[in-house]
């Protein structure tokens, strides 16, 4: 069920779900702008537009729009020159959250803390077989 919240558009009290992140009021004028982008897209010259052709011809905003792709209301697999940007460095990708570069990145930081760990454990045995008693303490 949803809880109570203030939009964050119009700061109106609405009940919010994961499926509505607005107001009513809002929700009425976001689904305008999506059906303006829509219709826009739909237009066989203006498939190949790009975010910011899309934005000035549209009129509706560029975070309004990469809202509609991360919901997957505006398949990118039909629209070959739109993307949404990286969460990391801001490259403009069609898939994902990251970019192939900073997956990469990631992927190597991780497995270099693995071997940092793995190293560190190694050092913590080693340190423990070092010490014997030949001889049980006498009391």
């Amino acid at each position: 069920m949803g809880e109570l919240a203030n939009c964050p558009k119009c700061n109106a009290l609405f009940v919010q779900s994961q499926f509505r992140t607005v107001c009513d009021k809002c929700y009425k004028k976001e689904e305008e702008s999506y059906e303006a982008v829509f219709k826009y897209l739909k237009k066989r010259e203006n498939r190949k537009a790009q975010l910011d052709e899309v934005v000035e011809a549209t009129n509706v905003s560029k975070e309004l729009i990469l809202k509609f792709i991360r919901q997957g209301r505006i398949q990118l697999t039909n629209f070959p020159n739109l993307g949404y940007p990286c969460e990391k460095c801001g490259k403009t990708i069609r898939e994902d959250r990251l970019c192939g570069d900073c997956k990469k990145n990631i992927h190597k930081q991780i497995h270099q803390m693995e071997q940092e760990k793995m190293i560190s454990e190694r050092n913590k045995q080693s340190n423990r077989r070092t010490t014997f008693y030949s001889q049980s303490p006498k009391k």
